[in-house]
């Protein structure tokens, strides 16, 4: 006997409860944060270039986000060695969201308002694993 095309989904869900959670918290975050950081960009667009407010918004968010996934999204442990790794994850998705921007404003003449959507949408999931790799990590016992 088969099993329905739902019951094979509950169960996939079910086996993998503790992912779909945390995906879940770390969209919900990501808005917040995406809020902020966008709402923080289109003011700084009217007294600098857009790639400036980008990278100052930017740096915001690195800060924001460090807070949300440590105790909200992944619940794990603020440690140094976290902190100080975590910038790398974002080093990486603003070098391809800077990337995406100037492809998508100089090369197919998206608003520079409208640009960072896309950006967003293409370093979400590298996002994703990359924060769940660093903020998981094991930290080292005190001794």
């Amino acid at each position: 006997m088969r099993r329905s095309d739902g019951s094979r989904a509950a169960g996939l869900i079910g086996r993998n409860r503790p992912m779909f959670g945390a995906a879940l918290r770390f969209l919900v975050g990501g808005a917040l944060n995406t809020g902020a950081t966008l709402a923080l960009y289109w003011i700084l667009m009217q007294f600098m270039h857009y790639q400036w407010a980008y990278l100052v918004s930017f740096c915001s968010g690195v800060l924001l986000s460090y807070m949300l996934n440590t105790r909200y999204v992944f619940r794990a442990r603020h440690s140094w060695l976290k902190f100080v790794l975590f910038p790398l994850v974002y080093l990486i998705t603003y070098s391809i969201g800077a990337l995406v921007l100037r492809l998508a404003v100089e090369h197919f003449r998206v608003p520079e308002g409208l640009a960072p959507l896309i950006p967003i949408v293409v370093t979400l999931p590298v996002s994703f694993l990359l924060t769940k790799f660093v903020l998981q990590l094991r930290d080292r016992p005190d001794h």
